[in-house]
């Protein structure tokens, strides 16, 4: 009997398609019965959806078929470039769980993170975005057109956008609005209106409209909130970093009136978080050091302790050299030449305006992780098989009394070799999306690069790891600032940075970046687990820092320990140290805390305390509490950062809020 084939391939797309009907009904059934809009998501959960609803449902429902389109793309772009070889094994790294690229679930081809130059806007507006707006001529303008700017260009990034300029060119428009001595005129009324305001008011409601507006759902992102970050300086950084700039008229940033506005919006943030939950802006303040244990600009220093003495929860980044600056979550950047290529001390970059004048645009272009406890298990395990002639068992971590092991052969002949087949292959990968980002801006559909925002060749293509604690428990070694675990994370992310260095080119750029995996430290938790690896029953995924957040025997300072210049020295950014705390410490303690980050190197951090917010009155409190101190209601939630921002813990999804749950938030005394 004969089948008629175009019979048969009718079937056969039909009975796909019927399947596929069937997978998003169920679907559909799944995410209204969750929990929440992060528990919901199949793919990759976020805490930042802070309301499941139609709109959230709309923007899950086809993130199973982008995936499969952009791997497909994907793969035709490596086979172009590297053969059929090495496509078939991109999937099979992603499938066996040891790779994980980040976002697949967007529209193919979307860049991932930016920190902008703000200096375009000045000079066209939104035009070269499909704006009609010219370029803000007084401060009203620019408020209203920054917030446009930053939705405009975080609808073209799946990930953050950064802003480290804004304070400056907001300082610049209340300076040509009310001039070069407006700190003599704040208390002067400058509405003459029914409202009567003060020039310090009408500061204030600029500053309301945009971080009230920053932190409205977006439809077009999923209806999350626009990941927004901003940076504070003190004095030497600010004018090592932005001594030559520039505005088009010719004029230059004041220091005297921005050290007011940056002090005052820091102040004014915090006071408005005990009014509305505000995730964003992300706020970082850069110091300098002075080499040792202090600081160069002292007063800024008294004033980052005083602002965590009094409950405001912000990033630090410190460094002894203002060519260097944390200006989004994920990076670390070089401000120093560009065109210094050989430069084989570290793997960072430069950073210039296309005018000549320093700059801080920098980004990531691509984050692919490798999940390092799958990826040295495999390599351990076959030591053992060829150097001992012993199969481990699964789901077990080695015996220190029976898996003897000589150390240096491990290392270097099994779990580096490991490391750098990898990471040779990501690097291609990442190649290849790079290629396949450059298709898009040839045929001029990335208008941010195209309008100046961002340099492509500036962004980097960045190697993510997860399941190092992990990988560290599976060999026995105790997670604690030790000789032994130092050695183990030095020779891991060393080997990685190595091959970053050695595969960079003039257009591909790659970091190393220990990844906040909000989700997907529990998707590795999980599928290792599943397949016969060791995962610790100590916690439910695995950890974002050099310690496990649940550990109550590892002190402050071991902390601090932990993430400083002996630990992160071969990272470009992710190593934020979240110091947990019980309750909020006093400026002089905070102030000994910031010496103790000098000490140790630990040059990225934040403090903290979860704020409780009653359910049923709404009001916010900056300590934890078990009761409202308003209402007396126990109906409270918490919020706390998930990883790197600011949310309720009830919008966590359920891995994450099991994780927050098991959190050691350590005492004063500690």
């Amino acid at each position: 009997m004969s089948i008629n084939k175009r019979v048969a391939h009718a079937y056969i797309d039909k009975f796909d398609a019927d399947i596929d009907l069937r997978k998003k009904r169920d679907f559909i059934k799944d995410y209204i019965a969750a929990s929440n809009a992060a528990t919901g998501s199949k793919f990759d959960s976020n805490a930042n959806v802070t309301r499941k609803n139609i709109v959230t449902l709309g923007n899950e429902l086809y993130k199973e078929n982008n995936i499969k389109q952009n791997r497909y793309i994907m793969c035709d772009k490596i086979k172009t470039l590297y053969g059929r070889a090495l496509a078939d094994q991109y999937l099979k790294d992603l499938n066996s769980h040891v790779l994980y690229k980040h976002d697949e679930s967007g529209t193919p081809g979307f860049p991932y993170c930016v920190a902008i130059t703000m200096y375009p806007f000045l000079v066209s507006g939104l035009k070269e975005l499909g704006g009609v707006s010219i370029a803000p001529t007084d401060l009203k303008s620019f408020c209203g057109e920054f917030i446009n700017l930053v939705y405009s260009i975080s609808s073209q990034f799946m990930g953050a956008v950064a802003t480290p300029e804004f304070l400056m060119y907001l300082d610049y428009f209340i300076r040509k609005d009310y001039g070069d001595d407006y700190l003599n005129r704040l208390d002067e009324v400058v509405e003459l209106n029914v409202k009567k305001r003060t020039l310090v008011k009408v500061i204030d409601n600029y500053f309301q409209q945009v971080v009230h507006s920053m932190n409205m759902p977006a439809g077009n992102r999923g209806y999350q909130t626009v990941f927004w970050n901003i940076s504070y300086f003190d004095k030497n950084y600010f004018q090592g970093v932005f001594g030559d700039f520039r505005f088009p008229d010719g004029s230059a940033p004041r220091w005297e009136t921005l050290d007011w506005l940056q002090r005052h919006f820091m102040n004014w943030f915090n006071e408005e978080r005990r009014n509305y939950l505000l995730t964003f802006p992300v706020e970082t303040m850069a110091l300098l050091t002075d080499g040792g244990d202090g600081y160069s600009d002292e007063a800024y220093a008294d004033f980052t302790a005083e602002m965590w003495s009094k409950g405001h929860s912000f990033f630090c980044y410190i460094s002894n050299s203002p060519d260097s600056l944390s200006s989004c979550c994920r990076l670390r950047n070089s401000l120093k030449d560009l065109e210094d290529k050989e430069d084989s001390s570290h793997n960072h970059t430069t950073h210039q305006y296309s005018m000549g004048t320093a700059s801080v645009a920098t980004g990531s272009k691509s984050v692919m992780t490798i999940n390092l406890n799958r990826l040295i298990q495999d390599a351990v395990r076959r030591y053992f098989r060829e150097r001992r002639g012993v199969s481990l068992p699964e789901g077990k971590a080695l015996d220190p009394s029976s898996n003897f092991y000589d150390k240096e052969d491990l290392y270097n002949n099994y779990i580096a070799k490991a490391l750098t087949e990898m990471t040779e292959r990501v690097h291609k990968y990442q190649i290849a999306f790079n290629e396949i980002i450059k298709d898009f801006y040839k045929a001029d559909m990335l208008d941010v690069y195209n309008a100046g925002f961002i340099d492509m060749k500036k962004q980097y293509l960045t190697v993510g790891v997860n399941g190092l604690t992990e990988a560290a428990e599976f060999l026995g070694l105790e997670i604690s600032p030790n000789p032994t675990y130092g050695e183990f994370v030095n020779k891991v992310l060393e080997t990685i940075n190595i091959s970053n260095r050695k595969d960079r080119t003039s257009e591909a750029m790659f970091n190393t970046e220990f990844v906040p995996a909000e989700n997907l430290a529990a998707k590795n938790y999980k599928w290792d687990s599943k397949d016969g690896y060791f995962v610790s029953s100590k916690h439910n995924l695995y950890s974002s820092y050099f310690y496990n957040p649940e550990d109550d025997m590892v002190s402050i300072i071991d902390k601090f320990k932990l993430h400083g210049e002996d630990y992160v020295k071969y990272l470009d950014g992710g190593s934020a140290l979240h110091m947990n705390l019980q309750e909020h410490l006093s400026k002089e303690q905070y102030r000994q805390l910031l010496k103790v980050a000098a000490h140790y190197g630990t040059n990225y951090f934040t403090f903290n305390v979860r704020n409780t917010i009653c359910n049923d009155c709404g009001y916010i409190s900056k300590d934890t509490l078990t009761k409202c101190p308003k209402c007396g209601s126990e109906n409270v939630d918490y919020l706390t950062r998930v990883i790197g921002y600011l949310k309720r813990v009830s919008s966590f999804a359920e891995p994450r809020q099991v994780e927050a749950k098991h959190r050691f938030y350590a005492p004063d005394k500690m």
